[in-house]
This record gives structure tokens, sequence and C-alpha cells, in this order.
């Protein structure tokens, strides 16, 4: 098929997706179109920058959520790696040596999680890059070329609909009638955003750290507490978690102002 057709394809199912919630098109609906076209589990998409942290946009089940979670804790994973290199990453065996020694922290991680493959795709529309669409299979194993083609057209689909790009042709958005509500994204992205945000300016203040600093700090210790970031942001926001700098490092102690 040549690229023209293969856009044109993937553009309609996307928007045969939205047009099931009865909404706009989304970066969910380009996630669940793919893996409806792909052989893979489960897709999510997370917001990337070179000067803010990343945050998760979407994801089509608990899984991918957890992955996209993990990547953005531990800082490294095919996610990472595709938005600093620009280019795809396939990790068609999680177990394998390579990937374990390539990501020690997420490789062992995300199979637990129920990961056997992950395939990044950077979001780029000409010079930007808002992104990464990230998919996951349970087993090991590779995408053939029509399927890796069409992933990097979701993924450029998906970098449209974040930039804002109207999809033109025959797979147009369908737009929400005035008096209906389009769906929600399962993810609250500004909440999510805002409290990571939150929680790294106070920490600026309790460890008299810069911004960049004060946002390792705060992954560091929930990959340390093997949690979720979000959960770690939360509790710095609401003051139950508090980190302070002594000497000879920095330690976190707890406490409840309430």
């Amino acid at each position: 098929m040549n690229a023209v057709g293969r856009s044109a394809r993937i553009r309609i199912l996307v928007a045969e997706h939205a047009a099931r919630r009865r909404a706009r098109v989304g970066v969910l609906d380009v996630c669940t179109a793919a893996v409806a076209t792909l052989p893979v589990q489960g897709a999510g998409v997370s917001a990337m920058s070179p000067t803010t942290a990343g945050h998760p946009l979407c994801s089509t089940d608990d899984i991918s959520e957890q992955l996209e979670e993990l990547q953005l804790t531990f800082g490294e994973g095919p996610c990472v790696d595709a938005f600093a290199q620009g280019t795809a990453v396939l990790a068609a065996d999680l177990r394998a040596g390579d990937a374990l020694d390539r990501w020690p922290a997420f490789a062992p991680a995300a199979t637990q999680a129920g990961a056997g493959a992950v395939f990044a795709f950077p979001l780029r529309v000409d010079a930007a890059s808002p992104g990464v669409l990230d998919l996951y299979a349970h087993r090991s194993g590779d995408l053939d070329l029509e399927q890796l083609a069409d992933a990097i057209v979701f993924a450029d689909t998906a970098a449209l609909v974040l930039l804002g790009t109207p999809l033109a042709g025959p797979g147009a958005p369908v737009e929400p009638e005035d008096d209906e509500t389009p769906d929600a994204y399962p993810v609250d992205l500004g909440g999510y955003r805002a409290e990571i945000d939150q929680a790294t300016g106070m920490l600026t203040e309790q460890l008299g750290v810069g911004i960049d600093e004060a946002y390792i700090r705060l992954r560091a210790h929930a990959y340390a507490h093997e949690r979720r970031l979000a959960d770690v942001a939360r509790d710095v926001v609401a003051r139950t978690l508090r980190f302070t700098p002594e000497p000879t490092g920095n330690r976190e102690t707890t406490h409840d102002d309430t």
C-alpha cells in the first residue's frame, strides 16, 4: 500500500473511533485504533519536552498506564530513547539481555507489569515533536514491515491531533453535537501535570535546589519506594511527604500536617 492510501485508511479508522464516542478526534482514539489494527494489546501517549517534565496523556489499559509511568519515573525506556533520538525504538523482547542492559530498571518492571515487547514512536510534524506513542504486546516478537509502517502513521496522526491540526479528507474528525459532552480521557491531564509541577516547585524550597534537581529528586523517591510519580507528587502537595536537606545528603521524612 502506498503512503497516501495508508494514511487515509488510518485516519478513517481513528475518526471511526471518535465517532463512536461522538466526540472530536483525540489521541485516545489514535491509541484505540492502533490496538485494534496492530498485534499489540495496549497503547499510550506521553507528552515530552526537552525543557519540562514529561507526562502521560492517555492509555488504553492499566498496563499501558503503568508503562508510561514507569518510563517517566525511571527516566529510561523505549519512550525516553525514542524522544531523545527522534526515531522508533523497538524492544521486541524485554527479557533479552540487550534490553536488560539498556534499561536495567524499566525492563524488569515492564515485564512484571505484563509487557513482553514495547514499541515506541516519536510524534513528529516538521520540526515539532510533542511526545511519543508507545505500543506494548504481552508476548515478545517483532512487528513486520507492514505493521511497522502502520505504527509510524498512527504516531504521525497522534502528532497532528496533539498539535491541533485537522485531519483532512474522508477521515475528518467528527464534531460533537452542541448538547453532547465528549467522553473524558481516562487521565486528568491538566491535574496530573499541575500536581507534579507544584510538587517540584515545593521541593525547590524544601531542598534549596533548582527546578531540574528537584524533579530528579522527586523521580528518585518514586523509584526507590516503587511508587507512581503522580502519587509521590500528590503526597508532597498534601504535605504528608517532606524532603529535608542534610549536610551529607538529602533525607525524606513523612508527616501529616492535618
